[in-house]
């Protein structure tokens, strides 16, 4: 394909880690599309690589630091905190600056990290900011399956039902934060059959999306994607009973799900079902909110516990010793120049005393 006057669109692949997020973005870079560079490397959780540049990867870490927000968060109110972040002007002009010249090198971008979702909005207006189309393909893969692989190779400690609950507040909000009334602006993608079959999927993402370097791909390009494609690589197959979820989680986690394969249907991204799936989002936040309330003592507890091992691995504070334990109205009836007798003679001046004695 010719690049020249192709119109730029950036494409943001979304969903929940360990989705098939990688094999998609994957797939449009082969066709055509760019990855800016660097990408970060490819390691034994994803041998085949991630196709997601190492720049926003580092912005997304900082961010989700900056708003107290883990990858895998399951608080509803983890959105409003990173909202703030994407509206502040400061990181908006820094990813539209970040982006713009990308497109000197291409004019259909690929975007990709399991953390994007948090940032949609953010991306979302620096696109546009370049002149750009953003375009949305979110991933879906069985809800069971991402928690297993998560907990295989990312050596996950915090259980199943944190998981399952992180994975329906990244999905229920990915959907919201990516709807557009016109239809036209994103596709959501089966794993599943995107193994089976990707070309007809791949193809269905390009034209539903006016992705050029997808529709008007090259044979070879073609070829190429058929041996980056391997069918093994849903390598974790399980199921929400194995899970031994909560019940009213199980229940939402396999409606949302239902609802969720409707929009991957012909025709499925329809209002009736965005209804349900608001339905869905306000359900967990009164489900999320409920076990907050009567959790509070675990919470209390966790976090005396955290204290206390902190304060028993803390190393001894600068200066202490047996002086210090001595009660501070006894010290005080000391002459400071016998103090500082006793200090110097144990080698240990206080930090200001030595300070001045250098000036």
């Amino acid at each position: 394909m010719n690049p020249d006057g192709v119109p730029r669109k950036v494409l943001f692949v979304a969903g929940a880690g360990r989705s098939g997020t990688s094999t998609m973005a994957g797939i449009a870079s082969k066709l055509g599309m760019h990855v800016p560079l660097p990408e970060v490397p490819p390691d034994a959780s994803n041998p085949r690589g991630f196709s997601e540049p190492q720049w926003v990867v580092d912005l997304h870490d900082r961010l989700l630091k900056e708003a107290g927000v883990q990858v895998s968060d399951s608080r509803p109110s983890a959105w409003f905190e990173t909202g703030r972040i994407s509206t502040r002007e400061p990181a908006r002009i820094r990813v539209t600056e970040w982006l713009e010249p990308h497109f000197d090198v291409h004019p259909e971008l690929v975007v990709k990290d399991p953390r994007l979702s948090w940032f949609l909005g953010l991306w979302r207006v620096a696109a546009i900011r370049t002149g750009a189309a953003p375009v949305f393909v979110t991933m879906l893969r069985p809800p069971a399956e991402v928690v297993g692989s998560k907990q295989k190779y990312y050596a996950n400690k915090l259980g199943s039902a944190h998981l399952t609950a992180s994975w329906l507040n990244m999905l229920l909000h990915t959907e919201r934060a990516t709807r557009d009334e016109a239809g036209s602006a994103r596709v959501f993608v089966r794993y599943e059959d995107l193994l089976t079959d990707w070309v007809k999927t791949t193809m269905h993402v390009g034209n539903t999306l006016g992705l050029q370097s997808i529709v008007h791909t090259r044979s070879d390009l073609i070829r190429e994607v058929h041996r980056f494609i391997d069918p093994t690589l849903r390598r974790v197959s399980s199921s929400l009973e194995d899970l031994a979820l909560p019940p009213r989680l199980h229940e939402l986690t396999a409606q949302t799900w239902e609802e969720l394969n409707k929009l991957a249907d012909p025709a499925g991204d329809v209002a009736a079902v965005h209804t349900t799936l608001d339905e869905l989002r306000d359900a967990y936040t009164d489900l999320y909110e409920e076990s907050e309330a009567i959790s509070k003592s675990s919470v209390v507890a966790a976090r005396i516990a955290g204290a206390r091992a902190a304060a028993d691995t803390a190393p001894p504070e600068e200066g202490g010793g047996l002086a210090d334990r001595i009660p501070h109205d006894v010290r005080a009836k000391i002459p400071p120049s016998v103090r500082r007798g006793v200090r110097k003679a144990l080698g240990r001046q206080r930090a200001t005393e030595h300070s001045q004695g250098e000036q």
